[in-house]
């Protein structure tokens, strides 16, 4: 027997095909301009094989997320929930499909039908920077190198950055470490960003991101630095601050860093990444740096590192052992 096409599942409606496009014109208002495309429920239906349980990957500030593959072949993360259809939901959707960059995760298509709204975004296959380094209920967390969190922790700023740059600002309101995503070349990319403010206006989660938070504020940023040189999960917000500042003035590096990093780091760049952790989790908002500063800081102190621990020329290679700095001769 030849195999369905998945594509062809049916709508949940029992409505004519009149009702449905009716349906469609009336909660699809707003003409997308910037690349988010209209879906429909069939095709979402049929991408998630009708929304199984095995295709489900996760919940979040906007409900349950799938894995779904689309007819073209495009994998993507659906996020649904159950709401009334609200043209205010497609203004939203239109101005979070127009914040595009390479280090978040960016919004593809949407739905609404049938009381459910879907936000459809691009599949990042590598899981979060909390599972990497915390684990998860299948498996332990992994080793990442000091180069490699210094590559995450400048994507995730470049992230931020760009939504700051916004006008006007968008902050995240919800940056964490399980809000990083890593794609397979371990780009991160920072999901959720736009949620908050989508769910404010809709139904009322807090203050708005785009129009009365102060980027300065949130110290988050800095505890999501102090997760990736720790490798500790941050329970609490002001603890993990207070144990970082404890920390500040000590000799001891290897006290406060990840020991899965096996030593395999410059003394002279985890004591720089350690300042700038401090800074960012000031208790003081207007000390803390913007975060245009902070990713040039970490760019500048994952370049160092990177010369600092390369095979150099002439057969002579640099070796890192706990908090020294060794040359051999070749």
């Amino acid at each position: 027997m030849t195999p369905r096409d998945p594509s062809n599942l049916q709508y949940f409606s029992s409505g004519t095909a009149e009702e449905l496009q009716t349906l469609r014109r009336v909660v699809h208002p707003v003409q997308l301009n910037q690349g988010a495309r209209c879906m429909t429920l069939e095709e979402l239906s049929s991408a998630t094989r009708n929304f199984s349980d095995v295709n489900l990957i996760g919940h979040g500030m906007f409900g349950e997320v799938y894995k779904g593959l689309l007819q073209d072949g495009t994998i993507v993360a659906i996020k649904k929930r159950h709401s009334p259809p609200s043209h205010e939901f497609i203004h939203e959707v239109n101005y979070l499909s127009s914040i595009r960059h390479r280090n978040l995760v960016n919004l593809l298509g949407y739905c609404q039908e049938n009381g459910m709204q879907m936000l459809v975004y691009e599949y990042v296959p590598n899981g979060s920077v909390s599972t990497h380094l915390h684990g998860s209920s299948h498996a332990p967390g992994v080793r990442l190198e000091f180069k490699q969190r210094l590559s995450i922790a400048h994507g995730a700023a470049k992230g931020l950055s760009h939504l700051h740059s916004l006008t006007p600002p968008a902050v995240h309101m919800n940056f964490k470490t399980a809000n990083v995503l890593v794609d397979e070349d371990f780009i991160p990319k920072v999901a959720d960003a736009g949620i908050h403010a989508l769910l404010d206006r809709l139904g009322g989660v807090g203050p708005s991101s785009r129009t009365s938070y102060d980027p300065f504020l949130d110290p988050r940023f800095g505890v999501f630095l102090v997760e990736l040189l720790s490798g500790r999960r941050a329970l609490s917000d002001q603890n993990i601050i207070r144990w970082v500042q404890n920390f500040q003035q000590s000799s001891d590096i290897s006290a406060i860093a990840d020991n899965r990093m096996a030593s395999a780091y410059t003394s002279e760049g985890m004591r720089e990444f350690l300042r700038l952790t401090s800074w960012c989790v000031n208790p003081t908002s207007e000390h803390r740096p913007s975060m245009n500063l902070v990713e040039a800081e970490i760019n500048r102190i994952r370049e160092q590192e990177m010369r600092m621990t390369t095979i150099m020329p002439e057969s002579t290679p640099t070796v890192t052992l706990g908090s020294q700095l060794f040359t051999t001769s070749g």
